[in-house]
């Protein structure tokens, strides 16, 4: 027996609930995960809370991401003991997922924990740290440097946003933090950021093209503040678009693209190729102080998860939640 997080939606309305189910109850799938942590996305909120439609079939298992070691496996690349993490696929939406003591997955969507992270670490990082690694990987590898001038984080405050700051600023690039937080400033400066925004002066409708003050942009906002980003991009640079905090619309023009030669890099998480995941948690590894998971990062219970979801989604979370799925 073990216990999780279950989402059903009878013809009277969705519950979520702290069950005890079995192995037999399980999905299908080759390997058997012992799951130690995992913790609470964007898009886990809106699953519990049921405020947009993310989940695609009911009873489901909600939880994004998931830390833990291999019980068993049928699949080439694991071994019973092996430390793994995951981040995406699906799980959460279609496959049951990381809220709960036990999960069965395929093997192809893992990747090896990195030796420098527990598994509570792994999930302060989650799929937002990781997210955050998949926009830092493609501005640099766009061609981005520090010496170019700053670089904007928008959201700075959320689980992306923090994780990208403190690699940002690892990385060798003076980061402006943009946040409706301003409150939260000795905290981002603490991650890296040289100097913090309101996110006021980005929310708004602006102009197609204004003063040029970023080399490069990770922004998880959308609407219009990845407009502003954009319009405010300076000659050449690039803007890696991976949320919609803010909404999905994109009010902007061409005229970055056209006359500034600004790029638009798109950033996925859940479907991203294995040596890209990999990648990611390889910069992680070698550049996120672990120091900086402790600010970033605080722990609830299973079944707290469903009370901090919606504290998520009200805006009121600093940082990232990590569920201990065994509490």
């Amino acid at each position: 027996m073990f216990s999780a997080l279950v989402i059903e939606k009878p013809e009277t309305g969705q519950t979520v609930t702290r069950k005890s189910l079995q192995d037999t109850d399980l999905p299908d799938g080759n390997v058997t995960v012992d799951v130690e942590y995992s913790t609470l996305n964007f898009k886990d909120a809106l699953a519990i809370t049921g405020r947009s439609p993310v989940v695609r079939k009911f009873p489901m298992v909600p939880g994004i991401d998931i830390a833990g070691v291999v019980a068993d496996s049928s699949h080439e690349r694991w071994s019973k003991g092996d430390r793994v993490v995951l981040n995406g696929w699906g799980v959460g939406e279609t496959h049951w997922g990381g809220l709960a003591q036990r999960a069965r997955i395929d093997g192809d969507w893992l990747v090896p924990l990195p030796e420098a992270f527990t598994t509570r670490q792994a999930m302060a990082i989650g799929t937002a740290g990781y997210t955050a690694s998949l926009c830092v990987d493609a501005l640099v590898a766009f061609g981005i440097a520090p010496d170019q001038g700053d670089i904007l984080v928008t959201g700075a405050t959320g689980g992306v946003g923090s994780v990208a700051v403190a690699l940002l600023a690892k990385a060798g690039f003076s980061v402006t933090a943009a946040t409706g937080k301003t409150s939260e400033a000795d905290y981002l400066t603490s991650l890296g950021a040289t100097a913090v925004l309101d996110r006021a002066e980005l929310s708004a409708a602006g102009k197609p093209l204004q003063k040029e003050r970023w080399a490069g942009v990770v922004d998880t906002a959308g609407s219009h503040t990845l407009a502003n980003a954009c319009a405010q991009t300076r000659y050449g640079g690039a803007v890696a678009a991976c949320g919609l905090a803010q909404g999905m619309d994109f009010p902007a023009s061409v005229a970055p693209f056209i006359l500034r030669g600004v790029s638009l890099l798109g950033i996925d998480s859940v479907m991203a190729p294995h040596p890209r995941r990999t990648a990611a948690w390889d910069r992680l590894a070698r550049d996120l102080d672990a120091s900086a998971l402790d600010a970033i990062a605080h722990e609830v219970g299973l079944e707290e998860a469903i009370g901090a979801a919606g504290k998520l989604m009200d805006g009121n979370v600093r940082g990232r939640i990590v569920v201990d799925v065994n509490r």
